[in-house]
């Protein structure tokens, strides 16, 4: 868990830093051509605005919040400032400390920025550690066997029974190191309260489904998904 939250102001720029991950982190860290030859684009999955970065012998991702969509037409990096709880980067920052303290497979959040580019209006970015060696599902999915996508539907029920809403579960957004499987991206995610009605959790697994859908098909959806389930419901593998 994240013990020391370090918030920092400069001019119309605030941040968040965990310090128990590096201390020395200023506004110039949140744009990609400040790490020069240091920075290099993620190319999979996601709608761009996300970087591998190198600050020293630490491997950070740099990522930019993005509009998608009808919305990107009117303003692509800028969202309506309602209130500094409402911005996305702290949010998700410290989302992910609460997850980080429930012991979930998520990144470490690093820092969060966000600048008042307006009154009304800010831009916002996050940065978080990398997770070595780590895989998107999405190159994956022809190449797990039946015990991986059990354990998969395992980790999915981790989160759900930690009231933990990802906003955007689909296979780009799923990690896998090893053996192992890591969620990324919460943007928009959040600690559903308990007496919550449970539909947002089939809604979650149904876009899951859908994008596994997208990428590798019907016929390797219909192999596989049954087993995912039985993980996530606490069956065996068979």
């Amino acid at each position: 868990m994240v013990e020391t939250e370090i918030f920092k102001r400069e001019n119309n720029s605030f941040i968040l830093v965990n310090s128990d991950v590096i201390g020395n982190v200023t506004t110039d860290w949140f744009t990609p051509e400040y790490w020069g030859d240091k920075a290099s684009l993620v190319g999979s999955g996601g709608r761009g605005g996300a970087w591998f970065i190198k600050a020293g012998d630490k491997e950070f991702v740099l990522r930019e919040y993005l509009r998608g969509g009808l919305a990107s037409h009117i303003s692509r990096k800028t969202y309506a400032y309602t209130g500094e709880h409402n911005v996305r980067s702290f949010s998700e920052f410290r989302v992910l400390n609460r997850m980080i303290s429930m012991d979930l497979p998520v990144p470490v959040p690093v820092a969060a920025w966000y600048r008042k580019v307006s009154p009304i209006q800010y831009r916002a970015a996050i940065i978080i550690e990398r997770i070595k060696g780590a895989t998107p599902l999405a190159d994956l999915i022809g190449k797990l066997d039946s015990g991986d996508w059990h354990a998969l539907g395992q980790t999915v029920r981790r989160f759900h029974d930690a009231d933990v809403r990802h906003a955007d579960l689909n296979c780009f957004n799923v990690l896998m190191v090893e053996k192992d499987f890591f969620l990324i991206d919460f943007d928009k995610g959040c600690i559903m309260p308990p007496s919550s009605r449970s539909n947002w959790k089939a809604d979650n697994l149904n876009r899951l489904a859908r994008s596994l859908k997208k990428v590798a098909g019907d016929a390797a959806l219909n192999r596989f998904w049954n087993v995912f389930l039985n993980g996530y419901e606490g069956s065996s593998a068979a």
